[in-house]
Parts: structure tokens; sequence; C-alpha cells
């Protein structure tokens, strides 16, 4: 076999690939961070009602956000899907694509709408109290109607992505936001000039619904004015009619997608169940410090987003060479950005831990946790954009593998043996939630390689396919 072809690297090449990723990132980071958003305000909200529905709230988006982010990635095999097919030229197909992935999202909608008004498995999980467990109920009832809707929207979301059309997407995310904020503090609070009661939490869900039908309603209504979206041949036959070899190469890609943003959302939220064992002073630190790494991955994720779009576009034009160093340079600018903003975070803990609580005890309880926040994030930033761009060449197998392995096996299950000093010798040091964010660290650095490996050897093993014979 010969040798793959050198990469040749410029700075004018890296610089023009940086301008590239960020014009398609910027608009996913905003939109993330308006999503983001939703459950911002609603706690801001739930907070002033009564312990028992925040306690309701934190319950049932536990329980919705397992359901829908697992669907979520399954659905999402229309990006890059999309995204090749897009840069081959075959916009019909690519539509087509569309479609069959609308199918895949109302089947997940049934079954997802349906463990959210039977929850009885997942809340035997968290075992509420009967006033917690009735509030749950009511607001997971009314996210069982927003769910068919935000899967149906990421159907808008992946196609958009995929064809470059990120700013498509924001737009509706934070006319969404606008709509879920007035609606979810009427909900909540209630209005009694005009006969609306205080709902507490189940107003959330209810003001989330109205706000993802809203923004799927406006999806639908740009795409069928909208003159770029005429060559991709979306209107004229209906929903047309589900295609098996499309439905099953969809799912042969998003259902390990699914499985590998399930593990790491759950790996998380396990996480601060175990930690809870451990004491309220113990979670509520976690708390402050998963919040800061939640908002601090919204770049490296947008980053990856648009990396793997841009890829997958330039894999679909058989431009292998470009496609292998957007991958690169990729990657490059989510580890440097990573490691800066890691830094900074990391230099300025003591103030950055002081915007979210004037409380001493909690913010000791924070502290040693954000000690290892620089290393995480990084390593969360590498993993996270080699992913995306193996999803981009159709790999998404091994990664699941991966992070079953790293993030289950070494983050969650090493965490536990340290914060609970399963093998009596750990360190009091080491012990506690001290111990789940030590060894979650690792696992991420272990995924980090893992995957900067499997990224290297792809790369190297399509370039070398994709080759034409020598004569």
């Amino acid at each position: 076999m010969p040798e793959a072809q050198p990469l040749p690297t410029t700075r004018s090449t890296l610089t023009s690939n940086t301008g590239r990723i960020v014009r398609q990132a910027w608009p996913v980071f905003v939109g993330q961070v308006a999503v983001l958003a939703y459950g911002t305000v609603d706690t801001l909200l739930v907070a002033r009602v009564s312990p028992s529905d925040l306690a309701a709230l934190a319950v049932g988006m536990s329980v919705y956000i397992t359901i829908f982010i697992g669907f979520m990635g399954v659905v999402l095999a229309i990006s890059p899907t999309v995204g090749q097919l897009y840069g081959a030229r075959k916009l019909s197909a690519a539509g087509e694509q569309a479609h069959q992935a609308v199918w895949v999202a109302l089947a997940l909608s049934l079954l997802g709408s349906s463990l959210l008004l039977f929850p009885e498995p997942l809340l035997a999980l968290a075992q509420p109290t009967p006033e917690v467990r009735a509030k749950v109920q009511a607001y997971l009832s009314a996210l069982a109607v927003s769910l068919p809707a935000a899967l149906l929207f990421t159907v808008y979301r992946g196609f958009n992505n995929a064809i470059s059309r990120p700013k498509a997407v924001m737009v509706l995310q934070l006319l969404g936001l606008l709509v879920k904020i007035p609606l979810s503090t009427m909900a909540v609070m209630g209005v009694p000039a005009w006969g609306l009661p205080a709902l507490g939490v189940e107003g959330c869900g209810w003001a989330t619904a109205v706000a993802m039908w809203t923004q799927l309603g406006l999806a639908w209504w740009w795409m069928r004015r909208d003159s770029h979206y005429q060559p991709f041949e979306l209107w004229g036959r209906g929903l047309h009619q589900p295609h098996a070899a499309s439905l099953k190469g969809l799912l042969r890609l998003g259902l390990p997608m699914g499985m590998s943003i399930l593990v790491e959302v759950t790996g998380f939220s396990f996480m601060a169940l175990f930690i809870a064992r451990t004491g309220a002073l113990a979670v509520a630190g976690h708390q402050v410090a998963m919040n800061v790494v939640t908002l601090m991955f919204m770049m490296p994720m947008a980053l990856a987003n648009a990396t793997s779009t841009l890829v997958a576009q330039r894999v679909g034009a058989a431009d292998v060479l470009d496609a292998r160093r957007l991958g690169w340079h990729g990657l490059l600018l989510g580890a440097g950005i990573a490691t800066g903003l890691g830094l900074t975070v990391h230099l300025c803990q003591q103030q950055v831990v002081a915007l979210y609580t004037p409380d001493a005890a909690i913010a000791a309880a924070a502290l040693p946790l954000l000690t290892w926040v620089a290393l995480f994030h990084v390593a969360d930033a590498i993993q996270t954009v080699a992913a995306f761009v193996l999803r981009a060449w159709r790999v998404a197998t091994v990664p699941m593998l991966i992070y079953v392995a790293a993030l289950s096996g070494v983050g969650l299950g090493g965490g536990y043996m340290l914060a609970f000093n399963v093998p009596g010798n750990v360190p009091a040091s080491w012990q506690g939630a001290q111990g789940f964010w030590i060894s979650s660290t690792v696992g991420l650095m272990i995924a980090a390689v893992a995957m900067l490996s499997l990224m290297a050897w792809t790369l190297n093993a399509k370039a070398q396919s994709l080759k034409p014979a020598a004569a």
C-alpha cells in the first residue's frame, strides 16, 4: 500500500480553515447558550416557589434530559449524512434524508413521550417524596407534549447545520427563548388579574412545550418560503414514505451516536447522585463546579459541530486532503481555546466561585474541584472534537465503546472507588466529591488519547481508500 500523502499545512491554510470553522461555529455557540438558558430560567423561577418544586425540577430535568439527549443523538445522524451528500452536490438525496429523519424522530417521540407519561421505573431510582413525585409527574406530562417538537426541530437543526446554515437554527433558538421566558414566568408565578393560577414546576413544562412547538412551526414556515431550500426538493409530495435502506443507514450511525451521548450525560448525572450521599454541602460544591464546566463546554462543542460539518462536506466532495486538514485544524483550535480558558478559570477560581455563592462553606467545597478544571476541560475538548470529526467520516461504534470504557468504567466506576474508599487505602483528600473529579478527569484524558489515536488512524485509512488506483 502506498504511503499517505503529506498534508501541506501553511500558516495561511491554518488561518483560512480557522476562519471557516469560526464562521460555522459562532451561531451554533449562541444557539446552544440559548438552549442552556431554558434550564437556567426555570431554576431561577422555581427556586422562588418552594423547595419541593425545586426538587421536582431537578429530578424531572434529569429524567427528561436522559431521554431527550439519547434520542437527539440518534436523530442527529442526519448531520454527517446530509453533510456528505451536500458536499457531493446530491441535493435531492440530501432532502430525502431529511424526510427519513422525520420518521426516526416520530418513532422516537412515541417511545420517549410514553416514558415521560409513565416514568415510574426512572423515578424509582430517585425515590422522591410523594409530594415531589406528584409534581415531577405533572412536569414530565407537559414535557411529553414538548418532546415530539424538540426531536422534529432536531431534524431541522441537523439539516441546516449540515448545509452550512447555522444562523437559521440560531435565530429560531433565540426566538424560542424569547417565548419561553415570559411564558415560564406567567405559568410558574401565575397571573391573578388574568385568572391564571400559579402552576409552579408544572408551568415550566407547559411553557417549554409551547416554546418548542412555536419554534418548530416557525422552522416549517421558514423552510417553506426560503428559496434556498428549493434544490433539496423537500416539498410537493408530503412526507415521503419510509425508505428501508435510508432508515437503516441513519440508525446504523445514529444509535451509537445516541448511546455515546447518553453514556456521557448519565455518567455525570450518576456522579451527582453518588456525591449527594456524602452530604448536601458536597453536592452543592459539585453543582457549582459542574455548572462552570458546562458553560465552558459550550465553546468546544460548537467548534466540534462546525468542524464535523465542514469535514463531512469535503468528504462528500471527495476532497480528502482538505477534509483531513479541517479535522486537524479544528482539533488544534478547540484544544488551544480550551487550554486558554481552562488555565484562566484555574487561576481565577476564587473569583469564579464568588460569582456563584457568597456562602464560604459551599465555596470551600467547590474550590478543590476547580483545581482539576484545566485538565478536565482540555481533555473534554480534545475528545469531543475528535469524536465529531470521526462522525463526519461515519465512524461511531468504536467511539461509543471508548466512552463506555473511559467515562463509565474509569470515570464513574473509578470515582466511586475513590470517593467511598472501596480499596481501604485511599487518601482522605481523594475521597468524596474530589475522588469523582479526579477519576472523571483521568477518564476524559484516556478518552482524549483514544479518540485522537482513532482519528489519526481513520484519517490515514480513509485517505488511502479514497485514492484512485495506480495506473
